[in-house]
């Protein structure tokens, strides 16, 4: 067991690459990215016998006022947690995590688990489901597949006149629309560097894309490409057009150009149990899966709850929705890293 070197970078991915439940987010790519954008200290931990890997776990040391000191794997990931190659491995290094805790003196440890074969038996952070969509090349077995309510809305947002482009390398048209909708939402926005940070780092593993209409940008999403998944990400849409669907021509234009693209599948990403995002996820048909996130408790005796479900929050976030947006923007992202 040890810590993690800068001389693993390639074997790391390798790693993660080969293993059924590995993720965009546990590749060097958002480790590279989180570092340059947040400054989080990274605490990479790696299980090795006889020279090859057989187990890894990143994790980020969060520090602020308002969570205390905490390990989270990975900070504004949905996915993270430990990859093993035997129940072995991942013992051990649940175990190296809980040292490191203690040694740190954290409140938490926080393991973003996607798959069952992941957890520790740690206590479960049961507030999660992500959703998921098998893909091919047949663009109308994708549209069979659709419920009816929604494939409808598809149907007539075929019809309109939408323009879609890709974009590698400027987020800045995104990342315009996608701080106006998380000002609605009354969540503070990412600074425009964590996306210019992303499509870096990432490559040819991410992209934008712009969904135009009569030449304005109408709708947007940042989206992976990892082995055989798409995996759109950050979305937004321009609600004054919301009559002609603009979001459900976007996600079914990803799906279509994935499936013709050789990708299988189509990860809809995380959601909460609420109205919202959940309702309009839980809409396309796809299959449902409750995350199971662990939390190792170290300094706190209670599980936390920071996400805008807290009657907690209630309150900030009615004041963050009626902030000007150039105000928004200037603090949005100096108050976004405190709850990764």
């Amino acid at each position: 067991m040890r810590q993690f070197a800068e001389g693993d970078q390639a074997a790391w991915d390798r790693f993660v690459f080969g293993h059924p439940h590995g993720s965009p987010f546990h590749l060097m790519a958002w480790k590279k990215s989180i570092e340059e954008t947040f400054g989080y200290v990274p605490h990479y931990l790696i299980a090795q016998s006889q020279g090859r890997i057989q187990g890894i776990l990143p994790l980020f040391l969060i520090k602020n006022w308002l969570m205390g000191k905490v390990l989270i794997s990975s900070p504004f990931a949905v996915y993270g947690g430990i990859l093993a190659d035997s129940d072995e491995a991942r013992q051990a290094l649940c175990a190296q995590a809980r040292a490191l805790g203690e040694r740190l003196k954290v409140q938490y440890v926080e393991l973003r688990n996607a798959w069952e074969q992941q957890t520790s038996g740690l206590p479960r952070l049961n507030r999660y489901v992500t959703f998921t969509q098998s893909i091919g090349p047949d663009e109308g077995a994708i549209l069979d597949s659709i419920p009816r309510k929604t494939r409808a809305a598809v149907r007539k947002a075929l019809k309109s006149e939408f323009a879609c482009r890709r974009e590698f390398s400027d987020p800045s048209t995104f990342e315009d629309l996608y701080s106006r909708n998380l000002r609605k939402l009354g969540t503070p926005c990412f600074p425009p560097r964590h996306f210019q940070a992303l499509l870096k780092n990432f490559g040819d593993m991410a992209d934008i894309r712009e969904v135009s209409l009569s030449g304005k940008t109408v709708a947007a999403v940042l989206s992976f490409y990892f082995r055989d998944q798409v995996l759109p990400y950050y979305g937004a849409s321009d609600a004054k057009y919301n009559a002609v669907a603009p979001n459900n021509f976007m996600y079914y234009e990803l799906m279509r150009w994935g499936g013709q693209n050789g990708y299988s599948l189509f990860d809809f990403g995380r959601s909460k149990r609420v109205k919202g995002s959940y309702d309009f996820k839980s809409h396309w048909g796809m299959t449902e899966r409750e995350l199971p996130y662990e939390l190792m408790l170290i300094g706190r005796k209670e599980m936390p709850n920071y996400t805008p479900v807290n009657p907690i929050f209630r309150l900030p976030i009615l004041c963050w929705q009626r902030l000007p947006l150039p105000v928004a923007r200037l603090l949005g992202p100096r108050i976004v890293r405190f709850v990764p």
